[in-house]
């Protein structure tokens, strides 16, 4: 199945790119997207954490994803 992956601020950076689309075996779960996305970019094993939302909600692991679903990357967000 295909997904659409956007990815914010420093993830868009260690990703380096802002948005990409990636395939993944029917009935994947947020989980197996996690570990997709750390072999498919390395460099975002350096954030300690990331927010994972599928179609501008957040998710948790056990969601299963479904072709066409938009997931964000969302780092957290520091500032003041």
């Amino acid at each position: 199945m295909k997904l659409k992956i956007l990815f914010f601020g420093i993830a868009a950076e260690l990703a380096n790119t802002s948005e990409v689309e990636i395939s993944l075996p029917e009935k994947a779960s947020v989980k197996d997207f996690k570990m997709a996305l750390q072999i498919i970019f390395p460099k975002l094993q350096n954030l300690n954490s990331y927010a994972i939302a599928v179609n501008e909600s957040y998710a948790t692991d056990a969601i299963l994803l479904k072709s066409g679903d938009v997931l964000a990357v969302i780092p957290p967000v520091s500032g003041g």
